[in-house]
């Protein structure tokens, strides 16, 4: 498997993401927090990673749910999946949302999402005509259920 080199800079402490199996597409990101932070119902929050990225031009890395807090818990990202582009240079913060009906309790050191690396490809807007279809315009259960 092709590896691109992404250059990180990790606060005290932190232990640097892996991927948890040999075919896993993203490395497991843990919560950099020095307490628990209890998530109500229907209550987000941004959670710290206390990790850096250089990542190369023409990627980005992409913020992914983990499937089991979302499956056990309900617990998942606002804006799934999130995107850090190539040029930004902060800290790593995952928007962690509870959709159960029960408290959830995010501890140090806690796996809360994964990060992926993606090719990105920008586009060349060129005003036109836009070619026929059998859809159409039709979207939005244009089909049905």
């Amino acid at each position: 498997m092709e590896k691109i080199v992404v250059k990180v800079i990790l606060e005290d402490g932190v232990k640097k993401p892996i991927y948890m199996t040999e075919g896993s597409a993203g490395m497991d990101v843990r919560a950099n927090i020095e307490s628990s932070i209890t998530l109500k119902s229907l209550e987000r929050t941004l959670v710290p990673t206390g990790i850096k990225m250089e990542i190369p031009l023409g990627y980005e890395v992409q913020v992914r749910p983990r499937s089991g807090l979302a499956l056990k818990h309900g617990v998942t990202l606002v804006n799934t999946p999130g995107t850090i582009d190539s040029d930004y240079r902060g800290e790593i913060g995952i928007i962690l949302i509870n959709l159960s009906k029960e408290d959830f309790k995010v501890e140090p050191g806690e796996r809360i999402a994964q990060l992926i690396l993606s090719k990105v490809y920008q586009m060349e807007l060129v005003e036109s005509d836009l070619s026929k279809t059998r859809r159409g315009s039709g979207g939005f259960g244009h089909t049905g259920k």
